[in-house]
């Protein structure tokens, strides 16, 4: 197959293979266009494209991104999507050779990634009881808080949940996660209650709303905006407001602090490590064993905080 003519064609071909074939998220596609065109943009800049590329040329750019200041994450995510442009070139014989596949990246700083501890959950969940200017909205951020803090739901999943899932009372909750692939998720009876009482709401409103001209909509949390759903940005904003009326410290909380303490209050409570996998949806369980780090370090803040001879100037007495 010959190659696109221009570079821009290399990209959109390629992210539209990626789509196509791998079922990669909207989000992915643009971090992948974003950093495919910057490195588009540096070779141009020095008379060169992507079908004449050395590796000499991706090393100088590494570099240069080094340089700039740019974060070792990102230096590490610029350099994944200039090796999967490649490779596929590579497979769909643009080139003879890959120039990307001997290059080794910064890698990735493991942070541990930041969690609540129980009680500020609870201060959490019961700060979306009293949030929202009317009812309605308070009944459906309760919703929102128990199943996301019950299942462990990445945001995108959660928001974009059809309403078809939550009928019937259910035990547990089909969830569509990366790639397309499908999990089971169970809900806790608190998260049930919360479901039922938005159910009735949200179909009641939105009678009245069809009864104007309005047509029904598929989702759970349903959005007038574009995707027809409550938004990601929206809930992360929501997640915030929550978090001052919590009085927990906003700075720690987002939506996916909140799957990080599903998972770490889990493995607490004596869950093993692949059930955990299963239920978060992650491709490896290497991922998901980032949990058993967080724990013990919670496990030492503990100690430190707790234990007698921990404590500076406590006597035997």
């Amino acid at each position: 197959m010959a190659a696109p003519a221009t570079q821009d064609l290399w990209i959109s071909t390629f992210l539209q293979a990626q789509a196509a074939e791998l079922g990669a998220a909207t989000n992915t596609l643009l971090a992948y266009g974003r950093d495919l065109k910057e490195f588009s943009a540096w070779l141009e800049r020095r008379k060169t494209g992507f079908p004449d590329t050395q590796r000499e040329q991706i090393e100088h750019y590494l570099i240069d991104c080094d340089a700039q200041g740019l974060s070792r994450s990102t230096r590490a995510r610029r350099l994944s999507a200039i090796k999967q442009l490649f490779r596929f070139a590579f497979e769909e014989g643009w080139l003879e050779a890959n120039p990307a596949i001997q290059i080794k990246g910064p890698g990735r700083q493991k942070r541990l990634p930041k969690t609540l501890d129980v009680a500020e959950v609870d201060r959490l969940l019961e700060a979306a009881r009293r949030t929202g200017r009317k009812d309605a909205e308070r009944v459906r951020n309760t919703c929102l808080m128990e199943v996301l803090y019950a299942t462990g739901m990445r945001v995108t999943e959660l928001v974009s949940l059809p309403v078809s899932s939550a009928r019937g009372d259910p035990r547990m909750l089909l969830v569509l996660g990366k790639g397309g692939k499908e999990r089971m998720v169970p809900l806790s009876p608190p998260a049930r209650d919360a479901l039922a009482a938005w159910l009735l709401v949200r179909d009641e409103t939105e009678d009245k709303q069809v009864a104007d001209g309005a047509q029904r909509s598929k989702f759970l949390f349903p959005s007038r905006g574009k995707s027809g759903f409550l938004t990601r940005h929206r809930f992360f904003l929501l997640v915030k407001e929550l978090a001052v009326e919590g009085g927990v410290s906003p700075e720690k909380v987002t939506p996916h602090t909140l799957r990080h303490a599903f998972a770490t209050h889990l493995l607490a409570n004596g869950a093993d490590l692949r059930s955990i996998q299963t239920l978060l949806g992650h491709a490896d369980v290497a991922t998901t064993e980032i949990y058993t780090h967080v724990l013990d370090e919670r496990l030492s803040e503990l100690v430190l905080q707790h234990h007698p001879l921990a404590k500076d100037g406590d006597d035997d007495g």
